[in-house]
């Protein structure tokens, strides 16, 4: 191996030297036993598995003895990640605390542990010392607009620096520059879940004025590698007025070779990911576009070619202030690789670009939640299961972007906005927010109104339960910020102002008011609205919703010769639904925004901002809005 390693106090390299360490973080360099700098992907992936088929990532936790955290299974296309504690194998939304003294919203750690983060701080400091460790070098958010950061993690958890590797923009060691100064560090130290945190997921955000720091105590890299580099980019935005965007992007050629870029938002489980997938198909070929839980009628369609995909981004979009050179928000992918979520595989055929991806990749993948044996092929489809009988809802794959058919790296403009959100069924029977059409046109002011409010939605699957309508927070990225939530929706709204040509739309997933839809309304408004060149109607071609908050519906949609039942734009229209039962949805989606926005009506918020909030509290009308910001039809 190429690596760079060491033993002893006094040992000097020429890379270690170009690195531009905080005194603690040198401190631990100059005393831990080891230290390994990957010089490649093969290396952290062969560290990851340790020469074995089956490899148990443990630690001793007094009291308690070897604790195994996950298990590594080597396979033909990748390495199988998992982990014995269902609870483990997703994201808990509460993970995030606050460990410094500077200006938050979010909860801090004294306030919930009852104590000062500062002698667990250097507790985890202590332990790394004595630990045999790996330092991976990357740029947060990208080589080109990037930020210096390291990694440092006990060296037997090689898959937690793997999927970190290829998440973010890894720096092998021979290439680190000179005067390599991290903005942020990671810190992972897996066995103070059990010593300090009762068994829980903990990832405490320490922000210095020179640097940021993660103190990572668990395995699943969801709070961590993954959303805990997220909250460092929203630091840096926050400071400096712009935003990561919580997004997918994609790329669309017509047939007939217009392109359109729809930039997708929306909470975890929100679609992005799926935003990003080929429409999928019944074995005759045919689209089946929803299926009615009631009666069991379904519908289908024909569409004899889709449009060419061309992946940008798939869940962290950086709206960079250099990028931006006009009316429409420009942006660029934030991330190396992707983190998906492949609960919706059920089967073979499902999704067979992918599936061949997965099942034929360039270089091994890691794969987390799977089932899987020694030596045999990791199967997307094949999830793990929480208990007998009951699937994990969040089987993930992490993907290199360079793997990815088509991908795009360089920024984009953004031609339309979409927002997603996870929708219950609702019936007469039981009346819910499930009333969202399959395509809902937003004006700009309501498009702002649906990043604050940022429902979680109906089964959520990224995230350990939770109970009711509730509310993702924020750019629906709030889970990761440490900052102001006043701050961020000021820049959100700034962002929309500022970017008038930009479209928006709102689409459901899971349930049309009695059909079970899936993320096909995504995928029909992706073929739609590129087809007819992006979201211009004329006002005769729209009807304002029933609900105000869900702006315009669409009067008829066609595509390619295909009619979508006006009962799925405009779900009133189901005699399972009635007037009724839609009036009752629409009331808890007014309960619901009126509870989440009256704590953005701070001194902070921008004046338009706050006659926004204030319409929503007053019951305004569409064209109450729309005289607010108006919008281009």
């Amino acid at each position: 191996m190429n690596t760079i390693s060491w033993r002893g106090d006094k040992v000097k390299t020429a890379i270690l030297n170009r690195f531009v360490f905080s005194d603690e973080v040198r401190d631990i360099i100059e005393n831990a036993p080891e230290i390994i700098i990957p010089e490649s992907r093969k290396e952290i992936l062969d560290l990851a598995i340790a020469g074995r088929d089956l490899f148990e990532v443990g630690y001793e936790v007094p009291g308690k003895g070897f604790v195994v955290e996950a298990t590594v299974t080597r396979c033909k296309n990748g390495l199988v990640v998992n982990y014995p504690e269902p609870y483990m194998r997703r994201r808990d939304p509460n993970a995030l605390v606050v460990g410094d003294n500077l200006e938050t919203d979010k909860p801090r750690f004294r306030e919930r542990f009852g104590k000062e983060f500062e002698p667990i701080r250097q507790e985890t400091f202590e332990w790394l010392k004595k630990q045999e460790l790996i330092l991976l070098p990357f740029m947060a958010g990208g080589y080109d607009y990037g930020y210096p950061a390291v990694l440092i993690a006990p060296k037997n958890a090689g898959f937690f620096v793997g999927g970190l590797a290829d998440l973010q923009f890894f720096v092998p060691a021979s290439e680190v520059p000179e005067n390599f100064k991290p903005k942020l560090y990671m810190f992972l130290a897996p066995p103070f879940r059990h010593t300090h945190f009762d068994g829980k997921q903990v990832v405490v955000h320490y922000r210095h004025n020179s640097h940021y720091e993660i103190f990572s105590y668990n395995l699943y890299p969801g709070p961590s590698a993954k959303k805990g580099v997220y909250g460092f980019l929203l630091h840096v935005g926050e400071k400096e007025k712009w935003v990561t965007a919580h997004a997918s992007a994609v790329k669309v050629i017509t047939p007939y070779e217009n392109e359109l870029v729809i930039m997708h938002e929306g909470a975890s489980g929100g679609g992005k990911s799926e935003i990003l997938e080929e429409i999928h198909r019944e074995p005759d070929g045919r689209i089946k576009l929803a299926e009615n839980i009631v009666t069991g009628e379904k519908f289908y369609m024909e569409l004899k070619q889709s449009c060419v995909l061309m992946p940008v981004a798939d869940d962290m979009f950086m709206c960079h202030p250099k990028l931006q050179t006009g009316k429409k928000l420009v942006a660029k992918d934030a991330e190396a690789g992707w983190f998906i979520r492949v609960d919706h595989i059920t089967e073979y055929g499902s999704a067979p670009d992918l599936e061949r991806l997965t099942i034929h990749p360039p270089e091994p993948l890691i794969f987390l939640n799977i089932y899987a044996v020694p030596n045999s092929t990791a199967l997307i489809w094949e999830h793990i299961e929480d208990e007998p009988g009951k699937p994990c809802p969040n089987p993930r794959v992490i993907i290199p972007k360079r793997f990815m058919k088509n991908a795009v790296s360089e920024p984009v403009k953004v031609d339309v906005r979409s927002f997603g959100v996870r929708t219950p069924p609702c019936t007469k029977e039981k009346p819910t927010y499930g009333i969202v059409g399959l395509m809902q046109i937003l004006p700009p002011a309501l498009a702002w109104l649906w990043r604050l409010v940022a429902p979680r939605g109906h089964a959520n699957p990224s995230i350990v339960s939770t109970k009711g309508m509730t509310s993702e927070g924020v750019g629906s990225f709030w889970p990761f910020s440490s900052g102001k939530m006043v701050r961020l929706a000021n820049i959100l709204l700034e962002q929309i102002i500022d970017t008038p040509e930009t479209r928006y739309i709102l689409v459901p997933n899971q349930y049309i008011g009695a059909y079970k839809v899936g993320f096909m309304p995504e995928w029909i408004a992706r073929e739609y609205l590129s087809r007819r060149g992006g979201v211009r109607f004329r006002p005769d071609q729209l009807v304002p919703s029933k609900c105000s908050l869900l702006g315009f519906s669409l009067k008829e949609m066609k595509i390619e010769g295909n009619t979508i039942p006006k009962e799925l734009l405009q779900p009133h229209l189901q005699s399972e639904v009635g007037e009724e039962a839609y009036e009752k949805g629409a009331q808890e989606l007014k309960d619901f925004f009126k509870r989440e926005l009256k704590k953005f009506l701070t001194e902070d918020l921008n004046p338009v901002g706050r006659e926004i909030i204030q319409c929503c509290l007053d019951d305004g009308s569409l064209d109450d809005y729309l005289k607010i910001i108006p919008m281009n039809f």
